[in-house]
């Protein structure tokens, strides 16, 4: 049973966040700067993903933009053990400042030879694949860090509504933009990113000092989860271990085979739509950018409804095994109704609706379901599904692609495969709801998996 609304005269910033979630005293701070940094690294994120858009589909094309994907799935095997090996020997504070900083002067260097005339298609394709996986799969690291289950539950929803609004808010500045150049949001995005790791910092202080008040009496001074090193196995031996995260890996894998099959069927109704309208090289480019702009922009835009005025109540009264199914049974209804009508129209209007609840209730639910995973899975096992698990669904996609190019195969085909595939992503993810049913269930009582460090 929920406790009863905070009061607007004693607490108004949780009075104002209960609107859209479960917020109580005390909450409201750290959960609004967690919020606004997801804002500004999905904002960063958006600026880069138009940009990188026109640089691979008229450089090389949606073939080439969908094999790139399995040169992303190799990089990120050296990657995801490079990242769990820092992990082991670093706190978490030194992890996250070194990996943003990283990122952060790839993307001057990038800026830079792009403005020289170097071609950036597909090395900047796999950098921002790499990329955008880590940076997000390391801030939901963080907070499930900070969060206990039961808060994790109740304010992941809210911390959702930066993200949603942060995607649509990168998309519309990009469409804004993209005319100048890709470039110059590259630039952009550095700069972005320097702000998120200030604010990660602010929220590791505040956490840091809350947790070392609440022990101070008890244990006397002594190194706090937050500061000590992750430690623990390595992360591939932890995930085959551990059957709840072998289902998770299995249902992100499908998850991003039918997404990204469902991106090339529209990456090659879009360029015979843009070469069909004509004109130079520079009005395809801007023909792309543009169409790919408008794309986030409205699928985003369900994303933060959803986020909003959904996501928490879906939770709430149907919980996260419920959560878990609602897309892949949308996902069979777009695809299924684009087979019957295959229109650009149609396709745009199916990857939509999936990528509005791929941004919202289903980014929410699997953040949520980390919560219950101890703290070396967070940061180690959660970096291999969300990097090396994501691309490799991408690089089976690909091989779908290469078999369909090579075969002379129909794009209805290719849905037809997509609707195969979405049934097989709804029986996995029935799977996985029982098996976090079960961990719920087997969890001792008292103080969660995830080593709180919050009130």
């Amino acid at each position: 049973m929920s406790k009863p609304r905070p009061r607007f005269v004693e607490h108004p910033l949780e009075w104002g966040l209960s609107l859209f979630a479960e917020v109580r005293a005390g909450e409201a701070t750290t959960a609004l700067l967690l919020t606004l940094n997801v804002f500004l690294l999905l904002t960063a994120y958006y600026l880069l993903k138009v940009a990188r858009e026109p640089l691979i589909l008229v450089g090389g094309g949606a073939e080439v933009k969908s094999y790139a994907s399995v040169g992303q799935s190799i990089l990120l095997v050296f990657v995801t053990s490079a990242y769990g090996w820092l992990a082991s020997h670093v706190g978490r504070m030194a992890l996250i400042g070194s990996v943003t900083a990283f990122f952060v002067v790839n993307l001057v260097a990038f800026w830079a030879l792009g403005e020289r005339g170097v071609q950036l298609g597909v090395p900047f394709f796999l950098w921002v694949g790499i990329f955008n996986v880590m940076s997000i799969a390391q801030f939901w690291s963080f907070a499930a860090d900070v969060y206990t289950e039961e808060q994790g539950k109740r304010l992941f929803a809210v911390i959702g509504i930066g993200s949603s609004v942060g995607a649509v808010a990168g998309a519309w500045i990009a469409d804004l933009l993209v005319k100048q150049g890709p470039f110059r949001l590259m630039l952009l995005a550095a700069g972005i990113l320097l702000v998120c790791l200030a604010l990660t910092y602010v929220t590791h202080r505040r956490e840091s000092e809350r947790a070392e008040k609440q022990s101070s009496g008890k244990e006397g001074k002594r190194e706090k989860p937050a500061e000590a090193t992750i430690g623990g196995e390595n992360g591939f031996v932890l995930l085959l271990r551990d059957r709840y995260l072998l289902l998770f890996a299995a249902v992100i894998f499908v998850l991003n085979l039918v997404t990204k099959t469902g991106d090339y069927v529209l990456d090659r109704k879009l360029l015979d739509a843009a070469r069909a309208a004509g004109g130079t090289p520079a009005d395809v480019t801007a023909y792309v950018g543009q169409f790919k702009a408008r794309f986030f922009e409205y699928s985003n835009g369900i994303g933060v409804l959803l986020q909003f005025f959904a996501v928490s109540r879906i939770i709430k009264y149907l919980g996260l095994r419920a959560a878990l199914v609602i897309m892949p049974f949308a996902s069979i209804g777009g695809y299924g109704l684009a087979f019957a009508l295959p229109m650009l129209g149609v396709l745009f209007g199916a990857r939509v609706v999936e990528s509005g609840l791929d941004y919202s209730l289903w980014n929410t639910t699997r953040q949520a379901l980390w919560l219950v995973t101890s703290r070396d899975a967070k940061y180690k096992v959660k970096q291999i599904i969300d990097t090396f698990v994501v691309r490799a669904g991408d690089a089976l996609s690909a091989g779908l692609v290469w078999i369909g190019a090579h075969t002379a195969m129909k794009l209805q085909s290719f849905v037809a495969v997509n609707l195969v595939l979405s049934a097989l992503w709804l029986f996995v993810a029935y799977a996985l709801a029982r098996a976090y049913a079960k961990k719920i269930e087997a969890a001792p009582a008292g103080p969660p998996m995830s080593e709180p460090q919050h009130a």
